[in-house]
């Protein structure tokens, strides 16, 4: 346990711009210390826990309730503090597993979330009924919400939080891409957010807005990602930090250039965003001059698995979800991947071998982004098997061709491309193939269940030859542009009401031996240059 999460008083001085309503954009220095400016009034001091992308992941919740108890205690008391969070806070559509994580906002005192694409997997009714009993104000300036929707009011576009009699304006942002990000459900059709030009300028608006009551210091809980946040940082006005999420980056300290940028007017803006899956989380401190310019600023990052979770936080945890289930044991494993979403992952293959077996299909497939943990050596309960796979949608089997399934994978080769190489490769069983580390897919062979061979030609798949397939319906139904866009497809030939982890938890049951996560070589990622035979 760490003893001091909150050195504030050793606060670096990071910037310490004086703030005219004329000011002309200033050069950036090659470092962030700027000539410290007199003031003639004690400096306002505010300290804020933030949190991004956790996605649900219980355990660190519970560790994440020791650190903020020991934010309390530690905090200066001449310091303002704010518990703020960027979104993605929920994940999957289980409604027991998302009353978890709305009473986890509740319990450590977070004032605003973003809505993220992951608030969204819920749908509006039951996000409707999370949001009735929520402490805290779901924000987001670029959401259009149906009237006829039961979120419609429910989702806000800015809050006004008062700390010893200093105003905080806090706006929120929602991921201009969200369409994309979210499986097709009831609140993709309710809720509609702006591209982030128009968000651009909602947020300018609303800063003025805010700055109109007189409050000059002001907080954006943006969901866009880091690239969107800087954009936003240089071409607003007004703002002062951005607590980003998204793209899952680990921004530590504040650096020039990195995440310390300056407005269209010359001020100071600071971006902060604590990686994902709530394995860090983030305490900044700043202090601001009397026209709410920041002048000096700390930004602390901390691992979660450095605190403990207490048997309060368990008990209140299963008090909601009710005490796992042992269900075997691990005997032997190797680290995760380090690039989880482009990489072979033997944690993973675990879940879409069970999904394979139990379900007696020809293949499985499952996109990366489902992979949100590891087995660890000793005893499995059913919790961990939900930690590792936490989204709950429901399984079914389809019918896929030879092309379908090459085109599928090429999607997913894309993501070595892409910011935060979303959305990730597919995992599969009953496949095997062979990609550069460009995407580029090179070789793809059906493996039959007594482990034979079968090449597929990549340049010429078959339109006619078809495997039965177990798959989620966030894949069926096109998310992530795996597969085309389509709400009932007509391949499925069988749906189920239960997800991904009951399979697991079914498959590890059946095992005579202790479970061992070993390397395969069911995907290889080789250099682009490498040349295949």
């Amino acid at each position: 346990m760490i003893n001091n999460i909150n050195s504030y008083s050793n606060a670096n001085i990071t910037n310490a711009y004086a703030k005219s309503p004329n000011k002309k954009p200033q050069p950036q220095n090659p470092t962030p210390d700027l000539q410290q400016v007199s003031q003639s009034y004690p400096p306002v001091k505010t300290s804020i826990l933030y949190i991004n992308d956790v996605h649900g992941k219980m355990t660190n919740m519970e560790r994440i309730y020791s650190i903020s108890k020991q934010f309390d205690r530690t905090t200066p008391a001449d310091a303002d503090k704010l518990k703020l969070a960027s979104g993605d806070i929920i994940l999957g559509a289980n409604y027991t597993s998302n009353q978890v994580a709305n009473k986890f906002l509740n319990w450590i005192g977070v004032s605003a979330n973003a809505l993220g694409n992951h608030e969204l997997d819920v749908v509006p009714k039951n996000l409707s009924m999370l949001m009735d009993k929520a402490n805290y104000k779901l924000l987001a300036i670029n959401a259009s919400v149906d009237p006829s929707s039961p979120m419609f009011g429910k989702i806000g576009k800015s809050i006004i939080e008062e700390r010893n009699g200093q105003k905080y304006g806090i706006i929120g942002v929602a991921p201009s891409d969200m369409a994309e990000r979210v499986k097709l459900n009831d609140s993709v059709k309710d809720i509609k957010i702006d591209d982030f030009k128009t968000t651009t300028k909602k947020v300018q608006d609303e800063v003025d807005r805010l700055k109109s009551q007189g409050i000059n210091k002001i907080i954006v809980l943006s969901h866009s990602g880091l690239k969107h946040d800087k954009q936003l940082a240089q071409n607003t006005s007004g703002i002062d930090i951005i607590l980003g999420a998204h793209t899952h980056d680990l921004v530590n300290g504040v650096e020039s250039g990195k995440n310390l940028f300056y407005s269209k007017t010359g001020e100071p803006v600071i971006i902060t965003q604590a990686g994902k899956d709530g394995e860090n989380v983030g305490i900044l401190n700043v202090e601001f001059d009397s026209n709410g310019i920041i002048t000096k600023a700390q930004n602390n990052i901390l691992k979660t698995r450095d605190f403990n979770r207490t048997l309060s936080s368990r008990a209140a945890v299963e008090n909601i979800l009710g005490k796992p289930q042992v269900i075997g044991t691990v005997a032997e494993t190797v680290a995760p991947p380090k690039a989880r979403l482009i990489e072979n992952n033997p944690h993973g293959n675990i879940v879409v071998d069970a999904m394979r077996n139990e379900l007696g299909t020809d293949i499985a497939i499952l996109n990366t982004g489902n992979i949100r943990g590891h087995f660890d050596v000793g005893k499995i309960d059913s919790r961990l098997i939900n930690d590792i796979t936490p989204f709950e949608d429901k399984i079914l089997i389809g019918k896929l061709s030879e092309k379908e399934i090459v085109d599928a994978i090429k999607v997913g080769g894309q993501s070595f491309n892409r910011t935060g190489n979303k959305p990730g490769i597919l995992l599969v069983s009953g496949l095997k193939y062979t990609m550069t580390d460009k995407g580029e897919l090179k070789s793809l062979s059906f493996v039959d269940k007594n482990g034979i061979e079968t090449p597929i030609d990549i340049n010429n798949p078959s339109t006619e030859r078809k495997f039965t397939v177990a798959m989620d319906d966030f894949f069926a139904t096109g998310g992530d542009n795996y597969l085309p866009t389509n709400e009932n497809p007509e391949f499925i030939i069988k749906k189920f009401d239960f997800d991904k982890n009951k399979l697991t938890c079914d498959y590890i049951k059946r095992m005579k031996d202790p479970l061992k996560i070993q390397k395969d070589d069911r995907i290889t990622i080789i250099p682009a240059s490498e040349k295949t035979e």
